[in-house]
């Protein structure tokens, strides 16, 4: 992220609330329309195409009230401009452009930079419904909207920088909508003690893998490793698999009631859905430490399940696709509106809920939803979740409540994804992300 944000929730930057907005289009110039006052809704206006931009001269007739007067002149006006200032919805808008101004839109061949927020993207949720600008850059007022930090709306903003107009007191206490930062992470990693030992650390036990994915076991393994637990605790048919690539882990082939105490499980990734996985799950959600929960696990969690009946904390780390089927709804509904996915997640669910994608997202009820700013498209390749939720279930054992552990895991395996691929983007394999890990938390606490 460009800029800070007011401090909420130990330093993370805060969406939420209105701040600022404005009207109106300019090409080359200054946008039409003014600020809204504190604490209100943002007034829409008119496009205006004119200013001058590099010497061209400037279109003398605009659009007003809704772009009844558009023309082949404000087009070309705005084709001509090197810099076009993207004013024409205010924060209050909804729904896309309007066909007069997605024409304007279309006629874009200079650096577009939005107001606030890309006129057509909804503010408040992340959401797109219809058509909407893609600015080059957005420059937002007082707070991040949550709009500026979801997908698919966070696609659209560009390089975002922040702008504080001192609007700090007007804010809500408490936000919508929270992103870490690295003196947040760093404040809630762990640290061992002078006395401590391995079984003090926390021990995280790791059920996962099976004959035929013996792989989502040593991955989650790796995670779980360099999440800051004392020790890991395998439980699974493919221990010969994790032994031979990580011989200090500790290996039993259960059930997991019976492999040792541990302080949090990990369940589900490559466990398959034969009578054995099931059998796991129960066991592990009988347990009373935290248990997290993912791929073939989210499969076999009973649908309607109420975790808030368990002792300790559960966290869910489904994709869309999961998500989707936890709620009954499509793939393509998560995806349009993350936000209200997550949040309908951990109420249904009563658990920790981080919803892997574009933009990660955590929720738990009650608490404003965390998302992660760290993320990389290159992190889309098999096995990446596997090494987060043995990170994730690391920094549980060591006592992080669920959402810290999941917010904090997902900030680190975000940040070692961009390390691997630095400086200029690259193809990473997942067992690169885990490798990865220890340098970026070194990174953190620096």
């Amino acid at each position: 992220m460009a800029g800070r944000g007011p401090a909420a929730a130990g330093g993370a930057a805060a969406a939420g609330g209105a701040a600022a907005g404005s009207g109106g289009m300019a090409a080359g110039g200054t946008a039409a329309g003014s600020a809204a006052p504190s604490g209100g809704q943002a007034p829409s206006g008119g496009q205006v195409a004119g200013g001058v931009a590099s010497g061209s001269a400037a279109a003398d007739r605009g659009l007003t009230d809704g772009g009844s007067e558009a023309n082949g002149d404000a087009e070309a006006a705005v084709a001509r401009a090197d810099l076009v200032i993207d004013g024409i919805v205010g924060i209050g808008g909804k729904g896309g452009l309007r066909p007069d101004a997605e024409r304007l839109v279309r006629a874009v061949r200079g650096i577009l930079v939005a107001v606030d927020l890309p006129s057509g993207v909804d503010a408040d949720t992340g959401e797109v419904r219809g058509s909407a600008v893609r600015a080059d850059a957005t420059i937002t007022f007082g707070t991040y909207k949550p709009g500026l930090l979801i997908d698919p709306a966070h696609t659209h903003a560009g390089a975002l920088r922040l702008i504080d107009i001192g609007l700090d007191a007007h804010l809500p206490a408490d936000p919508d909508l929270e992103a870490l930062q690295h003196e947040d992470v760093a404040a809630l990693l762990p640290r061992p003690a002078a006395e401590s030992d391995k079984y003090r650390r926390g021990v995280v036990g790791v059920v996962a893998g099976s004959a035929r994915y013996p792989g989502a076991a040593v991955l989650a393994v790796s995670g779980a490793l360099r999440g800051g637990a004392g020790a890991v605790r395998y439980v699974g048919p493919a221990a010969d698999t994790v032994i031979a690539r990580f011989p200090e882990t500790l290996v039993h082939s259960g059930p997991p009631a019976k492999a040792g105490r541990v302080q949090s499980w990990v369940v589900g990734p490559g466990l398959g859905d034969g009578a054995a996985a099931k059998h796991s799950l129960e066991d592990v959600l009988a347990s009373d430490v935290p248990v997290l929960v993912d791929a073939d696990g989210l499969h076999l969690l009973p649908a309607g399940s109420d975790l808030r009946k368990r002792e300790a904390a559960t966290v869910l780390t489904p994709h869309a696709g999961e998500a989707a089927a936890l709620l009954g709804v499509s793939r393509e509904e998560v995806e349009a509106g993350r936000l209200a996915a997550v949040r309908a997640l951990a109420e249904r669910y009563g658990a920790t809920v981080l919803l892997k994608g574009s933009t990660t997202l955590v929720a738990a009820e009650h608490q404003p939803v965390r998302v992660n700013p760290t993320g990389v498209g290159w992190l889309a390749t098999a096995g990446s979740g596997d090494v987060l939720s043995g990170l994730i279930g690391s920094l549980l054992a060591t006592g992080l409540p669920a959402r810290d552990a999941a917010s904090v895991g997902a900030y680190l395996h975000g940040l070692a994804a961009r390390r691997t691929t630095a400086p200029h983007g690259a193809p990473i394999a997942a067992y690169d992300v885990s490798t990865a890990l220890t340098d970026t938390w070194r990174d953190v606490l620096a």
